[in-house]
């Protein structure tokens, strides 16, 4: 507390301060702080909850998404349901006539509090059922991320509302995506839910978010495409229909896949790209010979794996594996990986590999 803070405190009105009121100030000071790292320059002036700064994206992602409505969707007038953390709807409103609905008068009237802060411009933000609403938007934004259940379990049908509810609504509009979970369990979205596409989006190395996209193409796809997407530098990977790759044993370097890469079952794409494969015990990381340059995963130089006798020994095959187009410097910080050997647990020592 500054001198001026404490002289504010000694007026009638800083006396008078109601302890819930200051209590919610005192909260909100809080969770902007934490909001900065994912909202950047409007964090200061926001208004939070604890939900919506979990549960939001990094800012980029969303300004990601607008990107692909302006070009790929190409609609005017978008129904926003479901708001969740509400930054979608903020950023779509900036330039798209966009029509704000929640069923809960917090996270609308929060929405509204906080369009100014963004320069954005919700259409009527409102709150009702969303189940009957009577929809008139050329494209339709649900938000359905949500926390796990009291089991730690994420079942998007337990959702309120729930994801067949939102499907059938983002085909009947013909348009629109819905925001999930990146991490649900396999299964838990059957088919994909038969959309055009589905969209796990990073940010700097983070999982963010699952996207369902409707309207991508003329008619409906046959087969939902799975694509990963990176940010902030906007590379994107789709399946390629490849079979599993098989499992190697280790070779010179390890690779790191992007979360978003994981989780979308991209795997067998890097591996093609990197000419290598999932390391033997390894679980995601993959291994390969030769170093090649991929956006999609980390490369590390192997320097070492415990021998049985306790000391260490580099792989055997290191000194005829092909040079490095740039050699890591050894002041680079090793990096230690579990590994779970066919002979027992060990653990790889490896420095990150820097490309020009």
């Amino acid at each position: 507390m500054d001198l001026q803070t404490f002289r504010a405190l000694l007026t009638e009105e800083g006396r008078s301060l109601p302890a819930a009121l200051a209590a919610a100030a005192e909260e909100q000071v809080r969770l902007r702080g934490r909001a900065a790292a994912k909202f950047g320059e409007f964090a200061p002036r926001m208004y939070l909850t604890p939900d919506i700064v979990e549960l939001s994206s990094h800012l980029a992602v969303s300004e990601y998404k607008l990107h692909r409505v302006l070009h790929e969707i190409g609609v005017v007038l978008i129904e926003a349901l479901c708001l969740g953390s509400g930054a979608d709807a903020l950023v779509l409103s900036r330039s798209h006539h966009t029509t704000a609905v929640d069923a809960d008068p917090l996270t609308v009237e929060i929405a509204a509090a906080n369009a100014p802060v963004m320069d954005a411009r919700l259409s009527l933000p409102h709150w009702e059922d969303t189940a009957g609403l009577d929809g008139r938007g050329e494209a339709v934004f649900i938000d359905l991320m949500r926390r796990p259940g009291p089991d730690g379990v994420h079942d998007p049908e337990s959702y309120s509302p729930p994801l067949t509810w939102a499907l059938d609504r983002v085909r009947t509009t013909g348009a629109g995506w819905v925001r999930l979970v990146p991490g649900l369990p396999p299964g838990a979205v059957p088919g994909l839910g038969r959309a055009d596409e589905a969209e796990w989006i990073s940010y700097a190395g983070v999982a963010q978010e699952l996207v369902l996209w409707f309207g991508l193409h003329r008619g409906p796809a046959p087969v939902t495409a799975r694509k990963a997407t990176l940010l902030p530098a906007g590379a994107s990977l789709t399946a390629r229909g490849l079979p599993g790759p098989s499992v190697r044993p280790l070779g010179r370097y390890v690779y790191v896949p992007d979360p978003a890469v994981v989780q979308a079952g991209l795997v067998a794409e890097v591996a093609e790209d990197i000419a290598g494969g999932p390391l033997d015990g390894g679980g995601t990381l993959l291994t390969s010979d030769e170093l090649r340059h991929t956006p999609f995963a980390a490369a590390y130089e192997v320097t070492g794996v415990p021998a049985r006798s306790g000391g260490r020994r580099t792989p055997a095959n290191a000194p005829e594996a092909p040079e490095a187009p740039e050699a890591p410097e050894a002041s680079e910080a090793s990096v230690e990986f579990a590994v779970a050997a066919a002979d027992g647990p060990t653990t790889l020592t490896a420095v990150p590999v820097r490309f020009p």
